[in-house]
């Protein structure tokens, strides 16, 4: 009796360029379906199918599922040879270079490679004709991705972003628009805190940015459970969250986004000229929510900042801020916390202002307020002519770029005209704007107002963030801090001078002295000439 033949085994290789064409498309599944029934009609066994999802720009090592058949293929050796069965000759290689490697790749492990709609001969005629049919197919990928390109292009310079978007807007699609970026809330509204937060010194650093990010639920985290500082500055410099859209490798750049816009195009511009300025700096790990005062409070011996640290006793651990500075006298020497930050809690409720001196910085901010709205139109007359004025800069830019010859001089004038479109653009925003408030006068400074009344309060909050903001907003610089007497005379910000000097409200006012007779607006008693 004669043993029976062993079947031949065939592997199966199906592809698609993308994901969303697995998902929602049935090509996967009609590739195999095909390759099974051929597989059937020669009597081939097939032993396991390897998908792909990914075009990998001809690069058969960029596409896992090729990959995997490849180390398959490795791993069984001592088997009979392989037969790969491709559905079409483009599924194979859309590159010449990439189609002979991956043939020789096949040929050294001893697979052969069958196709539905090609017949691979090894002759000098069938190989002339495989390359031909490979070379065929690169060229229309490259042509298909240079007419995507050509798209996207087109595109963009409508004012719609082709791209994935940024944390804060997702894509979707609107009648009339087709995609178009939409607000993604709630991180829409945190992308709007930070970025108004570090235009206006609300943030100082991006360490502090970072942290609060780290507080929000809502925001993206990296596997360690942090925002890296990459992100931060991603954040940072992302113009479309000012409704503009910027793509340098195309030349493109300041096109105004159909799309809305999270902030202003004036912040967006602030938040450059502060980033630009500062160094990228990672979170300091001392800046712990035990010790708010850190790096604020200085040694009054040689002025500088006081460090903190946790200390071991017996039974539980104490809190100290101490002077870490060589050759200072009070260098090692600690500071119970209780102490310096108890002393810090009475010092800021000095500086409450008294109920009359608050209510009159509140009529005074109110009449200008009225002020300012009621100058609305010389303001728009000024910014009127502040925008004819950079036109009139651009226009002799143009005029100098057709007479320029050297490549570095057009590159110059170039950028200088698309900062001077910058300022044109944020000009214009500001006269649509200019004498329309937002909001009334109580809604725009309701929290401020709370924060001048009582900047205690706000000491006292929950969050690390709003502790910090007390010292930068209250004091304008350091406050020096001495064993012996306690806290040295504050320099407090200008808010707070206008309402007042520490215990100001305690204090009366003096009848002026002089050579009499006196001139005064207050009631006294003068002596008989």
């Amino acid at each position: 009796m004669m043993p029976a033949s062993v079947p031949v085994k065939a592997l199966i290789y199906c592809r698609v360029s993308s994901t969303k064409q697995a998902v929602e498309g049935h090509g996967l599944d009609s590739q195999e379906h095909r390759c099974r029934l051929f597989a059937d009609s020669m009597g081939y066994e097939v032993e396991a199918v390897f998908p792909d999802d990914v075009s990998g720009g001809g690069d058969f090592m960029k596409r896992p599922g090729m990959v995997a058949l490849l180390s398959y293929i490795d791993a069984q050796r001592n088997r009979n040879p392989y037969v790969i069965i491709f559905d079409d000759l483009k599924r194979f290689a859309r590159d010449t270079e990439f189609h002979i490697q991956l043939r020789r790749a096949f040929r050294l492990r001893g697979a052969r490679v069958e196709c539905l709609n090609f017949k691979f001969e090894d002759s000098p005629e069938g190989r002339f004709v495989e390359t031909i049919f490979a070379a065929q197919g690169e060229l229309e990928r490259e042509q298909n991705r240079r007419q995507v390109i050509q798209k996207m292009q087109a595109r963009t310079m409508l004012g719609y972003w082709t791209f994935k978007a940024p944390i804060g807007l997702r894509i979707e699609k609107v009648i009339e628009h087709g995609k178009l970026l939409v607000r993604d809330e709630p991180r829409a509204s945190i992308v709007k805190e930070v970025l108004e937060g570090y235009a206006s010194g609300r943030f100082e650093t991006q360490s502090e940015i970072q942290r609060f990010l780290e507080e929000q639920p809502a925001w993206p985290k990296d596997r360690t459970g942090g925002v890296h500082w990459q992100r931060i500055e991603e954040l940072l410099s992302q113009a479309l969250y000012a409704g503009r859209i910027n793509v340098p490798r195309w030349n493109i750049h300041n096109v105004q986004g159909r799309h809305e816009a999270i902030v202003s195009l004036e912040t967006w511009q602030a938040v450059q000229d502060r980033r630009l300025g500062l160094t990228k700096a990672p979170a300091r790990k001392d800046m712990s929510e035990d010790f708010p005062l850190r790096g604020f409070v200085a040694c009054a011996c040689c002025g500088e900042a006081l460090t903190a640290c946790w200390s071991t006793g017996r039974s539980r651990r104490y809190a100290y801020y101490l002077c870490d500075t060589r050759h200072c006298p009070e260098t090692r020497k600690s500071f119970r916390r209780e102490q310096v930050e108890g002393e810090f809690d009475a010092l800021l409720r000095e500086l409450i202002p008294s109920t009359g001196m608050f209510n009159l910085a509140f009529a005074l901010l109110r009449d200008l307020w009225s002020d300012r709205l009621a100058s609305a139109n010389e303001q728009i007359e000024q910014l009127r002519t502040n925008l004819a004025k950079i036109e009139n800069q651009i226009e002799q830019l143009l005029d100098r770029i057709v007479d320029a010859a050297g490549g570095s001089v057009i590159a110059a004038y170039e950028k200088r005209i698309r900062d001077l479109e910058m300022q044109k653009a944020v000009t214009a925003e500001k006269m649509s704007t200019c004498g329309r408030p937002t909001a009334s006068f109580s809604e725009t400074y309701r929290t401020a107002f709370d924060f001048l009344a009582n900047p205690w309060k706000l000491w006292h909050s929950d969050r690390f963030e709003d502790r910090r903001a007390v010292l930068r907003l209250v004091f304008a610089d350091r406050l020096a801090y001495a064993r012996d007497g306690g806290y040295r005379t504050a320099e407090i910000s200008n808010p707070f001078k206008m309402l007042g000097d520490i215990k100001m409200h305690k204090k009366e006012m003096v009848e002026p002295s002089g050579i009499e007779p006196l001139t005064s607006c207050m009631p006294c008693r003068r002596s008989p000439s």
